[in-house]
């Protein structure tokens, strides 16, 4: 079907075979391997067998992109982006998935001629969010369609590509290599130090004594035994700009890529604001030459020539172009689209050298770089900051090596704290993430199915790469129960009084432990135990895991945490083992130990002690926590030890008067003191060790857990959910009793975009009917502005006229909530309604009412393009609204919603991506 003008590799030409011989098949490679090779030949197979090819992406952005690749390759090809429609009747259609899913909830026509179907970046289905999509499209496909998935490497392909074959009922072959056409080597920078330390070389050999090296040059200051209180560590920066070391670090790295030919480098961090950040700190150097800057200078000018005067006058597109034209770059989700693309035109004709990106650069877009740099190696994923994961490394780093240009590819971790070698090996060589199925059950998609006779959600759900992969685990979970219940059988005893005995004193046993756990919640309530956790007392530490038991040690001090539980959380420091890693910190065994700082919750200090010791000024010194150990050995070897006297401890009922401050501790310590009574009139049996008994307890509790696992693997996995939710869809009407589709079904059909539930309750209780367009624009931008409100940001900043639609739309979220909440559906109803955003509402009102660009900017501080996005998306929620309307009749209302969009479609908002 179509010749290369260079030979196939291995997994290329396996890749044709399959296609050859009408046989689906997934491709998973390496960034930059050459996975496109197949996907085109798939493509020049339908055009040349008359079949129709669709090939989908996971964003708009990369279907621009592959739209233009492969229309200068096979012309007949067209493009459905939802907002942009070129070509519809092409042999070849370039499509996102939602746009593929939606025309196979409608039966499109198109999709009876489709022979082929590429899904590139396939491993975006394990997306919390979108995941669902692929999964659904995959399975709502006919059986007659063939498939070549394009992906990263993942570890279960096989499993996936069984899944495929058992759905469709054919045969699904897995190419797979490791093969990385440009090796990569691998370099530490410590922060504040000299040089890059290589750790991994191109035949991926860890240089243990040069990361070592690296990790001597990190100073004291960063230590990660010393209290993280008084640390810069990572919880405490990257919060608006760099520090000077910071920038001057960067400089070097960036000073010796330059000189050593190192460039095109990506320069990565993990949040928008630190990108910037990064490219400010480089604005006195210049890398392009005379000539190259003419060149910068005029691409950018014509491609901002689509523009008005006054958008090519936005800080953004002004403040952009000195950077560019010294040959820097910026990309991240926060610029304005058009800036975007030309960013990646510059870099993809040479003409950028540094490139500061963050993360969403390293997904699909095929840009390799001959250097990758990251700026920090932990990252925020919402909770915490941990150590970014070998899944997420290998994503970005994947970008270093250009195929035919670069003999090796160079990627650059610059640390600023200790790493343990085990932490870095695991990073390094850690295999990539398993593409596990993030399929759940939406309204919209149980509506849709209603809706066409015949169809079942049961059917839908029962083919999701998310059940198979459960079922796939029963057969493992039934062996593991049938182990341990024959560990169990193997261990019988024979005198039955004895064990009724031993039964007893365990269960009063396991009473008592619970009873004491909640007696110490109480006295651990801030509120209770402040006063008394002054730095320097003793204290008895439970570390995380139960088998390490208790720790002697002193604290340091306390934190309050503003936006995480616990509310408060003391540093201790406890004598740990030397040899246990950072991460996880164990007490000390027989080997030798050293003094750390632990962050535990403060219901972790197991006991207070009466004694204080003194406390060294600034225990980020190590000689300082040396002393401070040696205080607390002291404290160990005169209480506890052999012939000492008992620690003597802070009493909950005495020293803390607990019962007269907290109204359930004198209940507590009743039943605590009962059952100990009880349990020393209930001695476990003679012939029935506690420790044996329970051995045994613990393996039949173990092998019936997991007899209930497989039984449950083997059910329908989302059964509950499709339920509760059915009950949900009844009790709002958009269903009869008999699951007949109603009208307010029909309705809520045709919107994906955002909450389909709440926006059909106010369409159909006549909400937007008494609203103008420049109103019911700016009502509906809470529902597609994502981020979340601070917790003091009060109520909304808007004018009066759009404060009376947001009370109604929060009434309605209220009604759904609670219809959800009343289903058993686990959603907290007052959280629900405040996902809705109005911080938008304000400037959507002014640009639906012909405001500048320039204007509505100065009414809020999200970037750019994050306000771009919720224009856009607003955009095509108002197409499905209009749509919905005409569904149920509304013919007023849908040229309302008509009149909506065109008021808010104009301007940069919309201007056309350069790819087109």
């Amino acid at each position: 079907a179509k010749t290369y003008a260079f030979p196939l590799d291995g997994f290329q030409a396996k890749a044709v075979e399959c296609i050859d011989r009408d046989e689906s098949v997934l491709v998973s490679a390496h960034t930059s391997a050459g996975k496109t090779v197949c996907a085109e030949y798939a493509i020049a197979k339908s055009l040349r067998d008359g079949q129709r090819v669709i090939y989908t992406s996971p964003i708009k952005a990369l279907s621009n992109q592959k739209f233009r690749d492969l229309q200068e390759e096979f012309q007949d090809v067209g493009l459905m982006t939802g907002d942009i429609t070129i070509n519809p009747s092409a042999k070849c259609l370039v499509m996102t998935t939602e746009i593929l899913r939606s025309m196979l909830y409608r039966g499109s026509e198109v999709m009876r001629e489709v022979k082929w179907v590429v899904y590139d970046e396939i491993h975006y289905m394990r997306d919390k969010e979108r995941g669902v999509v692929w999964e659904e499209s995959i399975i709502l496909l006919p059986h007659s369609v063939r498939f070549v998935f394009l992906s990263a490497t993942i570890p279960n392909s096989v499993q996936f590509a069984s899944w495929i074959a058992v759905t469709h009922r054919q045969p699904c072959h897995v190419v797979y290599t490791d093969y990385r056409p440009t090796p990569l080597v691998h370099y530490v920078f410590a922060a504040g130090g000299e040089g890059l330390h290589l750790v991994v070389d191109e035949k991926g050999a860890f240089k243990e004594a040069n990361f070592e090296k690296a990790m001597a040059q990190l100073t004291a200051g960063d230590d990660p035994s010393a209290p993280k209180s008084a640390q810069s560590g990572p919880a405490k920066k990257k919060r608006g700009g760099n520090s000077k070391q910071q920038d001057d670090d960067l400089k070097r790295i960036i000073g010796l890529i330059v000189e050593k030919d190192m460039a095109p480098a990506i320069i990565f961090a993990f949040s928008k604001n630190q990108c910037e950040a990064n490219a400010v700190a480089m604005k006195k150097m210049d890398f392009n030459t005379d000539e190259e800057r003419d060149v910068v200078d005029a691409v950018y000018g014509s491609a901002m020539e689509s523009l008005s005067e006054e958008d090519r006058g936005l800080p953004q597109v002004k403040t952009l172009l000195p950077l560019l034209k010294r040959g820097v770059g910026i990309h991240h989700g926060g610029l304005l689209p058009i800036v975007k693309e030309v960013v990646e035109i510059l870099f993809q004709e040479g003409l950028l050298k540094i490139l500061f990106a963050t993360e969403t650069f390293a997904i699909g877009i095929n840009m390799p770089a001959k250097t990758v740099v990251f700026t920090e190696t932990r990252k925020f994923d919402g909770k915490d900051f941990r150590w970014l994961s070998a899944g997420e490394y290998i994503q970005m780093s994947g970008r270093a090596g250009r195929r035919g240009k670069d003999d090796k590819g160079t990627v650059i971790q610059i640390l600023d704290e200790k790493m343990e070698p085990q932490v870095a090996k695991d990073i390094l060589y850690g295999g990539a993430d398993a593409l596990d199925s993030s399929y759940h059950v939406t309204y919209n998609m149980l509506l849709n199915l209603l809706r066409v006779e015949g169809a079942d959600p049961d059917y839908l759900v029962r083919s999701s790469f998310h059940q198979y992969q459960q079922e796939a685990d029963a057969p493992q979970i039934l062996e593991r129960a049938a182990a341990a219940q024959a560990g169990a059988d193997a261990q019988s005893f024979d005198d039955a009084a004895d064990v009724a005995r031993t039964r007893k004193h365990v269960d009063v046993a396991a009473a008592l432990a619970a009873t004491r756990r909640r007696a110490l919640v109480l006295a651990r309530k801030p509120k209770h135990c402040l006063q008394w956790l002054q730095p320097g007392r003793v204290a008895a530490v439970a570390f995380a895991s139960e088998a390490d038991g208790v720790a002697c040690g002193a604290l340091a001090a306390t934190q309050e945490c503003l936006e995480t539980r616990p509310s408060h959380v003391a540093e201790v420091l406890v004598r740990c083992a030397a040899d246990a890693p950072l991460e996880a910190p164990a007490p000390r065994g027989d080997g030798p130990d050293e003094g750390r700082v632990v962050v535990v919750p403060l219901v972790a200090l197991a006991s207070l002690s009466a004694i204080r010791v003194y406390m060294p000024q600034d225990l980020r010194k190590p000689q300082e926590r040396a002393k401070l150990r040696t205080s607390v050995v002291e404290v160990e070897k005169r209480f506890g030890g052999d012939g000492g006297e008992p620690l003597p401890t802070l009493r909950d009922d005495d020293d803390l008067k607990l019962a007269a401050r907290e109204p359930e501790y004198a209940a507590v310590a009743a039943q605590e003191r009962a059952l100990v009574a009880e349990l020393a009139a209930h001695p476990p049996g003679a012939t029935v060790p506690v420790d044996a008994f329970a051995a045994r307890q613990a393996l039949v509790d173990e092998a019936r857990a997991l007899r209930k696992a497989a039984a449950e693997a083997q059910e329908l996995v989302l059964r509950d959910d499709l339920r509760r939710m059915r009950k949900v869809l009844k009790r709002l009407g958009h269903v009869s009793l008999d699951a007949v589709i109603a009208l307010k079904g029909r309705a809520a059909c045709e919107l994906n975009t955002a909450d389909e539930l709440v926006i059909a309750e106010l369409l159909l209780d006549g909400v937007f009917g008494d609203l103008e367009p420049p109103v019911i624009a700016a009502l509906l931008s809470c529902m597609v502005f994502g981020e979340k409100r601070k917790g003091d940001a009060g109520p909304p900043n808007v004018r009066k006229q759009l404060l009376a639609p947001f009370a109604k739309l929060q009434a309605a979220a209220k009604l759904v909530g609670k219809a959800m909440h009343d289903a058993k559906i686990a959603v907290d109803v007052d959280e629900y309604v405040d996902k809705f955003n109005p911080d938008m509402m304000e400037l959507l009102f002014e640009w639906a009412n012909g405001a500048k660009f320039v204007d509505v900017m100065k009414v809020t501080d999200a970037f750019e393009g994050t306000v771009i996005r919720v224009i856009r998306r607003l955009d095509e929620l108002l197409r499905q609204l209009a749509s919905a309307a005409f569904a149920i009749g509304a013919f007023e209302l849908k040229g309302k919603f008509e009149d909506a969009s065109a008021a808010i479609k104009r301007d940069i908002v919309f201007a056309a991506s350069l790819y087109l």
